[in-house]
């Protein structure tokens, strides 16, 4: 370790790589597409850096597969996505490990809780389409905008388990061994989400999270909790066959496993928000910045639509007249009174969580 640390102070000071364009915009510093001259200047730039870096990106995830490829073939960049299956946190450490070399992520998809606590590491931009996006699902400088959400669900093989109406269900002896949460809460959003229903479920609240802890800390107890991290593969497979989850996570699932049903519990109906976010160490800022603007045009919304999640300017799109109908109308009806957590709740939830939820379900 002493040798590291001489070592690490003997090196050369890092260079900051030359982020302007032809035409001599800062594209690290731009805040909109006017900064470049519009779209048709920042998509020039884009291709001239060729290169998009993205991670913890799972293709199955609110349809993001057909989202990279048609981003590739729109605009002839190549996108390299690294780590799908991380989680929130994983984006976070990538950044901070790979900072300085062209491997670091360009653009993050992160977690409420993660993302309100890294702000300082990402770049302001605010999207051609920013104003159709609603106050609360923004910052107001364009540092993180919300872009796609769902409810937290229970997802299960109807074949394996019997059916799931409630939580409590997942305590029965049939479920024994069966159960997986979708990440570890302190890293992962959709399992922080997965533990805020539990917590509401069972006389907690947004500012009460600790039921939640309890629950799985006695789901592990009756030898329930599955401490593996779920995936399409592990559904498929038959592995994981209850995953606590995204409703839209369900229903891909679904396409691949016929017996495959989600349920949004009506007593603990928590919604929620991904936050989208530039690095501002972005080793291709230009790119970063048109697949912003890619993500909340009319197209990348839809397309995340067409994954069965809700889009952030979906409201908008559907009084303009540009969202997917059909889609639209199909997505899932969700009874009871949906609980979004504030930044603040998020922030205490987060930190309960970091101080007790190893050492509930050791």
């Amino acid at each position: 370790m002493a040798t590291l640390v001489v070592a690490a102070g003997c090196a050369a000071p890092e260079k900051k790589a030359d982020t302007t364009t032809e035409g001599g915009v800062d594209s690290a510093t731009a805040t909109s597409a006017e900064d470049f001259g519009g779209m048709d200047e920042l998509v020039k730039a884009a291709q001239d850096e060729g290169e998009l870096n993205v991670i913890a990106l799972p293709p199955d995830w609110a349809n993001y597969a057909e989202v990279i490829s048609t981003f590739e073939d729109t605009y002839d960049i190549e996108v390299n996505s690294a780590q799908p299956d991380a989680a929130s946190q994983d984006e976070i450490n990538a950044a901070n490990d790979l900072k300085g070399t062209d491997r670091a992520p360009d653009v993050f998809d992160l977690g409420q809780s993660v993302a309100l606590a890294n702000t300082d590491m990402f770049a302001p931009y605010k999207v051609e389409t920013f104003d159709e996006i609603p106050d609360d699902f923004k910052d107001a400088d364009g540092t993180w905008v919300n872009d796609y959400g769902g409810y937290m669900s229970i997802g299960y093989d109807s074949s394996v388990v019997p059916d799931v109406t409630s939580l409590a269900d997942l305590m029965k002896p049939e479920f024994k061994g069966k159960v997986a949460l979708n990440g570890d809460p302190t890293q992962a959003g959709a399992a922080f989400s997965g533990v805020m229903m539990a917590a509401i479920a069972n006389g907690g609240s947004a500012d009460d999270i600790a039921p939640g802890v309890d629950f799985f800390a006695e789901l592990k107890k009756a030898g329930n909790f599955l401490t593996v991290d779920p995936d399409s593969g592990t559904i498929e497979q038959g592995t994981t066959p209850v995953v606590i989850d995204w409703d839209y996570l369900g229903a891909a699932a679904a396409a691949n496993v016929d017996t495959w049903k989600t349920v949004v519990p009506e007593e603990a109906v928590v919604a929620g928000y991904y936050f989208q976010a530039i690095n501002a160490d972005a080793p291709h800022p230009a790119a970063a910045r048109l697949w912003q603007e890619f993500l909340y045009s009319d197209e990348g919304q839809n397309l995340w639509l067409k994954g069965g999640a809700r889009p952030v300017r979906g409201d908008a799109m559907a009084e303009a007249g540009t969202i997917d109908a059909e889609l639209w109308d199909a997505l899932p009806e969700v009874t009871g009174d949906p609980v979004i957590p504030t930044d603040e709740q998020t922030t205490k939830a987060g930190e309960y969580l970091a101080a007790n939820w190893s050492k509930a379900i050791r």
